[in-house]
């Protein structure tokens, strides 16, 4: 009994020290379990982009609009007299000159009515001329005279309705242009009234645009503009007509640019992009590959303010060309963020790396690449 008695005594101290021991042992390595985090250090890194400050310059601003070219004046030419024609000369889409015939009716009884009425013209000038006589002698009297100066004067006026009658057998050409239409072919019977031909004036020419009641009133008679067909070179014109009322449905106002046209060379009802001067305004030009969008779908660029944070500035394109476009909207002088502007937000401070030293660097990396070549 005492045997099991010690046994069982050193079990039990055996027990406890292993557990004070355990309990120990792992207040020891509680600090080496509980180390502080790393502390984290070093700032944001702020995005670099590329910057370019400029001025603006003064450009002429010019309104771009569709519109048709329209002959300067159409005539339609119509028989004065009933008869059968007899001579056309002219054929369709010749070009004719001022007074060119285009058609001429038959004489018939014309020439005969001429030659009946000098006859009676030349009658009555001798009855009153004998007659001025008589009562000069005092054998005749006023009222005899007045009499013979009427019958003469009325045979007067019978010549000149006879010649006006043969006149108007030849019908022509009232000034220069083409021959756009003949209604009417060789022997064919034509009532006073009926149409003949249509003659069109080409030169000079016209570009009829539609402009709105914004910028209308920035235009002026006299102005020069440009238009220009699909495939023809760029022409030069002055504004000769502004509409004073709009029309009704599309609320525009007609302009009329004329342009020269001496060899015909532009047709009449051809599409155009005319060009009209709506003055200077203070502009920029800039590389259309800067050009951005805000939230609002709004045209724009991305520029820099005195602290370096990238402002989003709303632009108006006023002209295109081959290096560039001109813009509108920026203030007089502007840093614009060239590179990287799709990577930045509005109101965030970037780092910045002026245009001129990026194309220094860039010009000195590839000499050096040339020099290691």
């Amino acid at each position: 009994m005492r045997v099991s008695f010690v046994i069982s005594a050193a079990l039990a101290i055996a027990a406890i020290a292993w557990i004070a021991f355990g309990q120990l042992g792992d207040w020891a390595s509680e600090p080496e379990r509980k180390k502080a985090p790393a502390k984290i250090s070093g700032e944001k890194q702020l995005t670099l982009v590329r910057a370019l400050t400029q001025s603006a310059q003064e450009r002429r601003t010019a309104l771009l609009i569709n519109g048709q070219t329209e002959a300067i004046r159409t005539v339609d030419l119509k028989a004065e007299l009933d008869g059968a024609i007899d001579l056309l000369p002219v054929e369709k889409g010749a070009h004719v000159a001022n007074g060119d015939v285009i058609a001429h009716i038959a004489a018939r009884e014309r020439l005969a009515g001429l030659a009946e009425a000098q006859a009676i013209m030349q009658q009555r000038r001798i009855e009153y001329e004998a007659a001025v006589k008589l009562a000069d002698r005092g054998y005749r009297a006023e009222t005899s005279l007045a009499e013979a100066r009427a019958a003469f004067e009325a045979a007067k006026a019978g010549v000149e309705l006879a010649q006006v009658k043969v006149d108007n057998l030849t019908i022509e050409a009232p000034f220069a242009g083409v021959l756009e239409e003949r209604m009417v072919e060789r022997g064919a019977y034509l009532k006073a009234g009926d149409e003949v031909a249509r003659i069109v004036e080409l030169d000079p020419i016209l570009f009829i645009a539609q402009v709105g009641e914004q910028n209308v009133g920035k235009l002026s008679v006299g102005d020069p503009g440009t238009a220009r067909l699909i495939g023809h070179p760029r022409v030069e014109g002055k504004i000769r007509f502004i509409a004073a009322t709009a029309d009704a449905q599309t609320r525009t106002f007609r302009v009329e640019l004329e342009v020269p046209n001496p060899e015909f060379s532009i047709p009449v009802g051809a599409t155009a992009e005319i060009a009209l001067p709506l003055g200077a305004v203070a502009a920029h030009k800039i590389s259309p590959a800067i050009l951005t969008l805000d939230d609002a779908g709004r045209v724009g660029v991305n520029t820099l303010d005195a602290e370096r944070r990238v402002r989003f500035r709303p632009v108006t394109i006023i002209e295109d060309e081959a290096d560039g476009v001109w813009v509108a909207g920026l203030p007089e002088t502007v840093t614009l963020v060239t590179v990287g502007q799709e990577f930045v937000i509005e109101g965030e401070e970037v780092r910045i790396q002026p245009e001129e030293a990026a194309t220094a660097q860039a010009a000195s990396e590839a000499r050096n690449a040339e020099t290691s070549q």
